[in-house]
């Protein structure tokens, strides 16, 4: 015999009135599920920051980055450190910042070498700073300045400077702190812009560098402002300054002209640096931090530090550093490929 099944259809109308009571339970419950869940960010920061510098303690970036630190310190209610990750010409630090944990709990100083120059000067880098970084906020930039020695050079002026190396194409030297740095690829802008030929002399930094300027052994240089000042101000003065590569005359160097008011347009160059995170950092917590960066620099001592010797304040959006950092590789990038630029 055969049997047939014995169950009841309002059976299974009941179960499929259960799953949907079930299904709609669960969909009203989400939201309130969602709204009870914190926000990716919303508790931070829970513990103590670290603030990557690609470079050696004591310099520019590492200074400014301790300041910056103890200004968040006290703004996000913790602790800020700095530590130091040098060589490789600012690659080393910054590929650490990009495999860091991407909690905004490490960050770090993100500067014009690594993060704008050096996927074109290295033939690899281990990090895309486009892909693996986001930019927060730039901190400041420092504007270079052109000057030759007041004992040794004969040049008052960029225009007798310029002068001087059209009437002797291959014969005059400008000095740089190494090859594919900021104060060198002013040195070669100089030359596109203007049509000058002059001889490169990289060294192993700023000091041996402004030395040899001194003794006469190279005829130019471009340095920062603030490394420049000494030497500008001094009685007698060491340094004499032609022209300022930023869009209006810095306040501590007033009688110093821009390329710009001399006929040399496009030369406005500086080095910058900002703060970066690893890609992935929530959105929040770039938010939070870009405006606790902002309130940092808008500190009277802490702004005062930056423009004083010559420098000058950042800060922005997100947005504003991205498109910084976009527009730079894109100028050094085609510049380096035009005038075959390796590093030392």
């Amino acid at each position: 015999m055969t049997r047939t099944s014995t169950a009841h259809p309002v059976s299974a109308r009941r179960r499929q009135a259960l799953a949907a009571t079930v299904a709609a339970g669960a969909w009203l419950l989400a939201p309130a599920a969602q709204a009870q869940a914190p926000a990716a960010g919303a508790d931070w920061p829970s513990k103590t920051i670290t603030l990557i510098v690609p470079y050696a303690a004591g310099g520019s970036s590492d200074t400014r980055a301790r300041q910056l630190a103890d200004k968040l310190s006290n703004i996000l209610g913790k602790t800020v450190i700095v530590d130091n990750k040098p060589g490789g010409n600012g690659n080393i630090g910054t590929d650490f910042i990009a495999r860091a944990t991407p909690d905004g709990h490490t960050l770090g100083i993100g500067n014009l070498a690594p993060l704008a120059v050096n996927k074109s000067l290295f033939p690899r880098i281990p990090f895309d700073p486009q892909k693996d970084l986001i930019p927060v906020a730039l901190i400041e930039r420092g504007p270079l300045v052109l000057v030759v020695s007041a004992d040794r050079s004969p040049h008052k002026s960029l225009k007798e400077l310029l002068a001087a190396a059209k009437a002797a194409p291959g014969k005059m030297s400008y000095a740089s702190a190494g090859s594919g740095g900021s104060f060198h690829l002013a040195g070669e802008s100089l030359q596109v812009l203007t049509g000058i030929d002059t001889i490169h002399i990289p060294y192993r930094g700023g000091g041996p560098a402004i030395n040899d300027l001194l003794g006469g052994t190279v005829d130019y240089m471009f340095e920062m402002v603030p490394s420049s000042l000494g030497y500008l101000k001094s009685q007698p003065a060491k340094m004499r300054a032609l022209a300022v590569a930023h869009d209006k005359r810095v306040p501590s160097l007033p009688d110093v002209p821009t390329f710009a008011e001399l006929g040399v347009n496009d030369m406005v160059i500086s080095n910058w640096f900002g703060v970066v995170a690893p890609k992935g950092t929530p959105p929040a917590v770039v938010a939070k931090l870009n405006q606790a960066i902002n309130q940092a620099l808008k500190e009277p001592d802490l702004a005062k530090r930056i423009t004083e010797p010559g420098n000058v304040v950042g800060g922005g959006t997100p947005e504003d550093f991205a498109r910084l950092i976009q527009s730079e590789t894109q100028r050094w990038g085609q510049l380096i490929k035009a005038r075959n630029i390796t590093p030392d």
